[in-house]
């Protein structure tokens, strides 16, 4: 078995008119994240952390911004591209492990189904993939709400 191991990080902007979407749930909010696609940190940071695994660059390589293709885009199917990529290839998932930063909303009631989303996403059993929050307790941009990040990493496995 060769065992590989990620991490991915990303973070946006919280602005007005947005819808906010986090690992492939909406959630009412009166602002959202600012992006090229929906702006979900959670599973950029996961695609990210799955393309570091493989040493395959990062999100913005795969998916330009320039592109318009990818306008308003849904992460949850930039993620379960970056997958099938990392499947065709013939790996699989050990692990993920995500951590999204945000002073507000609070996120409690929303992980679980963030983690049937990314779980999905993943052609994964939801066992292998654990969605937390951590409030930033008002320190820096994140902490002021002026945006939000997530951090990722994973563990991927192959023959």
């Amino acid at each position: 078995m060769a065992y590989r191991v990620g991490q991915g990080f990303d973070s946006h902007p919280l602005v007005e008119g947005r819808r906010l979407v986090l690992g492939g749930v909406q959630i009412g909010y009166p602002r959202g994240l600012l992006g090229h696609s929906d702006g979900d940190v959670a599973a950029h940071a996961l695609a990210n952390a799955i393309l570091g695994a493989l040493g395959e660059g990062d999100l913005g390589r795969h998916f330009p911004d320039h592109d318009p293709r990818y306008a308003g885009a849904d992460s949850i199917g930039l993620l379960n591209e970056v997958w099938k990529g990392a499947t065709g290839k013939g790996w699989r998932l050990v692990n993920a492990d995500l951590t999204i930063f945000a002073q507000a909303p609070k996120l409690a009631a929303f992980l679980e189904p963030m983690r049937v989303r990314l779980a999905g996403a993943l052609g994964a059993d939801q066992s292998q993939v654990n969605v937390k929050a951590s409030n930033p307790e008002g320190l820096g941009t994140l902490g002021r709400g002026e945006g939000m990040a997530a951090a990722a990493i994973v563990m991927v496995e192959k023959d």
